[in-house]
């Protein structure tokens, strides 16, 4: 247990030969395996194993896990296999994300995610949600969600070191409204684990991670594969950008979807918040931390530009499967909620909502 009382995570069960021999390193201590790092150059940067072997490693930096020494995160072995893998995700986020991405500026790119379809025509999740999703699929969401959001803005604290002057003021502006400025119940972890209790979901911090895909994953390894690289740093803004442009109309229809299927205050509330904070975080990020960097170091454009192609690149691959998986008729968990959960069909009536932004 940690000092606040919140679980520490256990070592997941792996899946595939990376995974493994990272969960064995650090739960047994057992050596990595000859060619070993032959395998991860070979591996598919986006498939489960990679992706869990990346989280686990990743979460050494954050809270760690049960009974894993914390010496670990800054051990060379660990660090080495690490660095393989992330050259392998990292090289496939470049390549598709340049596909994905068509602007040639950084403003052309963001004025890009300010534009959605009028009314109902939208077809990202929050959309999908609000038009004929089931409390079922909330939870769903909300579970899957969670490996981000229990730890909301950590992953972009990194960054303020490694700014300067009205990038560096505007992130920390920013930041503080993600932490509740400064009230521990008001941060917005707390808020998204007030909606999972709502929800009658386990507020535990990662404890839905063996639930999660590898379209999941690699949403959060993405943000802490940019926070944990100073050469990266153009591309956590760009990222962070992306998700307070692109959040608050989002966040408007799943908080209508909240209200429609009875959720409780809390699970409103959290989405709520983000309508509101989000719209003036979108100013600050874009004018401040992305002005401000590039007028400060304006060869990282380039990188910035990466930052929001990876974003779209990662959310589109996860709402694909999300919204596959449901029109299937399937869960989208590796791991089913408890009965009484996932076995809820509650439809959401239309929202009737005409914004004109956009939702990735």
């Amino acid at each position: 247990m940690t000092a606040g009382g919140d679980p520490v995570p256990r070592l997941p069960e792996p899946r595939g030969p990376l995974s493994a021999a990272v969960t064995g390193l650090l739960g047994q201590g057992q050596a990595l395996a000859p060619g070993l790092y032959e395998q991860a150059a070979g591996a598919d940067p986006y498939g489960e194993d990679l992706q869990l072997a990346l989280y686990v490693l990743y979460e050494l930096h954050y809270r760690g896990f049960e009974g894993v020494d914390d010496e670990y995160e800054w051990a060379p072995e660990p660090l080495r296999l690490r660095a393989a893998m992330e050259r392998v995700f990292l090289d496939a986020l470049r390549d598709d994300a340049a596909q994905r991405l068509t602007a040639s500026s950084v403003e052309e790119a963001l004025d890009d995610l300010l534009v959605e379809p009028v009314g109902d025509d939208g077809t990202g999740v929050s959309h999908h949600l609000a038009r004929e999703g089931t409390l079922g699929q909330l939870r769903e969401h909300a579970a899957l969600r969670s490996i981000y959001h229990l730890k909301e803005a950590d992953p972009h604290l990194w960054a303020i070191p490694r700014l300067r002057g009205r990038a560096k003021a505007g992130l920390v502006a920013v930041e503080y409204d993600e932490y509740g400025a400064g009230r521990a119940d008001e941060m917005h972890q707390r808020l998204f684990a007030d909606l999972m209790n709502d929800l009658g979901l386990d507020t535990a911090y990662a404890h839905y991670l063996a639930a999660c895909p590898a379209e999941m994953l690699a949403v959060a390894n993405l943000m802490s594969l940019l926070g944990l690289h100073r050469s990266l740093r153009g591309a956590l803004v760009g990222h962070y950008a992306t998700i307070e442009v692109t959040s608050s109309p989002g966040s408007r229809r799943l908080a209508e979807a909240m209200r429609r299927a009875g959720a409780g205050p809390a699970a409103q509330r959290f989405h709520d918040e983000h309508v509101e904070a989000d719209a003036v975080h979108e100013q600050l990020m874009r004018h401040e931390v992305v002005g401000g960097l590039l007028a400060e170091e304006p060869d990282l454009e380039k990188d910035v530009l990466f930052g929001i192609g990876a974003t779209l690149l990662v959310e589109d691959r996860f709402s694909a499967f999300l919204l596959g998986r449901w029109r299937a008729g399937e869960s989208a968990l590796r791991v089913p909620l408890p009965p009484g959960e996932s076995a809820l069909r509650v439809p959401l009536r239309p929202t009737g909502e005409g914004t004109a932004r956009r939702e990735e």
